[in-house]
């Protein structure tokens, strides 16, 4: 190695460390917005600063990581490193009492023996009575539920490793690749075959990024209400996803 190739390899990697800083900086309001939007339906033992926290160590990685040669924005690819350092964080400590998980798996298990019996949207009072629980008791059931439900995407199969295959990772191989595509046209037709108020709760929460007030003064209900239809669309996918699990 010549004289001078320790010298450039330093500069080479001061300028990589600048860039990296540069990325931080910039994209550092990106991790607020994404804490914030996640804290709002999560119960107050979650602090936005354990989140932020958790969402710095991932947009220091994917600062790191990133290759425009794969095609995405580093925002898109931040995005969800961001997310998924969050929801790391979340699981590790993980608050909802076992209680909730089973609740919530119990509550997927009667609406798909509904609507495999009937053909048709399991309805509330249907689901509540096959519980043995008044309409009153099955809506506190679904509040509980909301926050781990939340994240309930990752019991359907998406996770932020499936999201961002392809950024950060070889391609799969061509199975693999065919079953990822099925799942997320399988998932998309679960999606808009929901009842119509909790399609438009999924909308406006998933893409339009609303909090539960915004979509409440939308769709002119409580936001305890909206939380009860995030909730009950959220197990109604799982039941109906539930052949994917097996």
């Amino acid at each position: 190695m010549s004289a001078t190739a320790p010298h450039l390899a330093k500069q080479v990697s001061g300028k990589k460390k600048n860039k990296d800083d540069d990325l931080v900086a910039k994209y550092a309001p990106l991790v607020k917005r994404i804490a914030y939007h996640l804290i709002s339906r999560l119960p107050p033992s979650v602090l936005p600063d354990d989140l932020i926290q958790a969402g710095m160590i991932g947009l220091l990685e994917a600062a790191r990581n990133y290759n425009s040669d794969q095609g995405a924005s580093f925002e898109t690819y931040a995005g969800i490193r961001i997310r998924g350092a969050m929801l790391d964080e979340i699981r590790k400590n993980d608050w909802a009492p076992r209680s909730v998980h089973r609740k919530a798996r119990m509550v997927a298990e009667v609406v798909r023996e509904i609507e495999n019996r009937t053909g048709r949207d399991a309805r509330d009072h249907e689901i509540a009575d096959s519980l043995g629980l008044s309409l009153d008791e099955y809506h506190h059931l679904l509040q509980d539920a909301n926050g781990h439900k939340v994240f309930s995407y990752d019991d359907l199969g998406v996770d932020d490793d499936s999201m961002s295959c392809g950024l950060s990772e070889s391609l799969p191989e061509p199975l693999e690749g065919l079953q990822r595509e099925d799942f997320k046209r399988n998932l998309s037709q679960a999606i808009a075959s929901l009842p119509e108020r909790e399609r438009l709760v999924m909308s406006l929460y998933y893409d339009k990024e609303l909090n539960l007030r915004e979509i409440g003064a939308v769709i002119g209900v409580s936001e305890s209400r909206v939380s009860q239809i995030h909730s009950q669309a959220v197990i109604r996918l799982q039941a109906r996803m539930s052949s994917w699990n097996n």
